[in-house]
């Protein structure tokens, strides 16, 4: 998006001004120039980036795979090779922990990768791998669990949209989840996302492999924080923040929901999206939401844990999350963030 279309916060906006903006398709081999050509140093020397960092891919989930195809898995190998092709000291490719076999045990970067939770999962695992065949590529893999922060929709977004609306109901309902409270949803707030990108980048570009693994063995890490983060967390902190009832739904519900899941999510849907409208009406910004929604995604909803172990990168670069776990004051920081911006009702 460009920046004007972007909802940027005020903090951001200095570093996406039109001197370090630039918009191309980096899913094109045509773009790349445009994309890592730097003006010259005073003397004439060529200049080349020290470190990339792939951001970039489909974000939205329940897409074609060949929305996938070409926006994440495609992208990333043009860009890689292009780094490769200009020396580029690291390489860090933004990944998912979702590219794991759904586990409660907090899976290492050697773990099984056979059934990733997601499509958008798929293609990033596929991207990994196409990746690491690139001659000469310096590259680094973070896989990520979700990721919020102030300004940040998606998971965490949907989750308070949902609750901003059963709060506003009379007469009160209480706000249930399917599976149960120790269904993994690990998280990483977005300082300490953007940290582990840094870190990783200076760690990758002076040094070849991971100490004591062999030389064949890719550079991957798991980046995440100390919270162990559950629906069970989630749903209590919700109950603080909103003041409504939170709870699980039972074994029936569970059961009719793993056979009919497409059902349930547009149950859902059907049921929040008009209160939600609603209530931004009300608030003067109906259409000036920002990235919040109710709307659930059916992919999201699976019965899936997201549990991961960062004990590697932890161990290896250095990495200290700062924002140690999800808790009612970072999520009152979060909601606070999207008054600033008027997004919220």
């Amino acid at each position: 998006q460009l920046p004007q279309l972007a909802s940027l916060a005020p903090e951001h906006q200095a570093a996406c001004c039109p001197s370090n903006f630039l918009q191309a398709d980096a899913s094109r081999e045509a773009s790349q120039a445009r994309i890592f050509d730097l003006p010259a140093h005073p003397d004439g020397r060529k200049r080349e980036f020290d470190y990339v960092f792939n951001c970039g891919g489909e974000t939205r989930f329940s897409q074609e795979d060949e929305v996938y195809k070409v926006r994440s898995y495609g992208l990333s190998l043009t860009v890689g090779k292009e780094a490769a092709r200009r020396g580029v000291r690291a390489f860090v490719e933004v990944s998912t922990g979702h590219v794991y076999n759904p586990s409660r045990t907090p899976q290492k970067e050697g773990d099984k990768t056979s059934k990733p939770h997601t499509k958008q999962a798929k293609w990033k695992l596929a991207a990994e791998d196409g990746l690491a065949k690139i001659p000469g590529l310096k590259l680094c893999v973070l896989r990520l669990p979700l990721v919020y922060g102030p300004y940040a929709g998606r998971w965490l977004g949907t989750l308070l949209a949902l609750a901003r609306v059963y709060q506003s109901r009379e007469p009160k309902e209480t706000m249930k989840w399917l599976w149960g409270s120790e269904l993994r949803t690990n998280t990483l707030h977005v300082e300490d996302a953007a940290l582990g990108l840094w870190l990783a980048a200076e760690w990758r570009a002076r040094n070849d492999r991971i100490p004591g693994a062999a030389p064949s063995e890719r550079i991957v890490f798991n980046v995440v924080d100390k919270g162990a983060t559950s629906q069970g967390t989630m749903a209590g902190i919700i109950r603080q923040i909103f003041g409504i009832e939170t709870g699980f739904q039972n074994t029936l519900v569970n059961t009719f929901a793993r056979l009919n899941l497409e059902h349930v999510v547009d149950e859902v849907n059907d049921d929040t999206l008009d209160d939600w409208a609603d209530l931004q009406e009300e608030a003067g910004i109906k259409g000036n939401g920002g990235p919040l929604s109710p709307f659930m995604e059916r992919e999201l909803l699976r019965d899936a844990d997201l549990s991961l172990d960062g004990g590697r990168f932890e161990s290896v670069v250095g990495f200290r999350p700062r924002h140690e776990r999800i808790t009612k004051e970072e999520v009152q920081a979060v909601i606070e963030s999207y008054k600033r911006m008027k997004w919220w009702p």
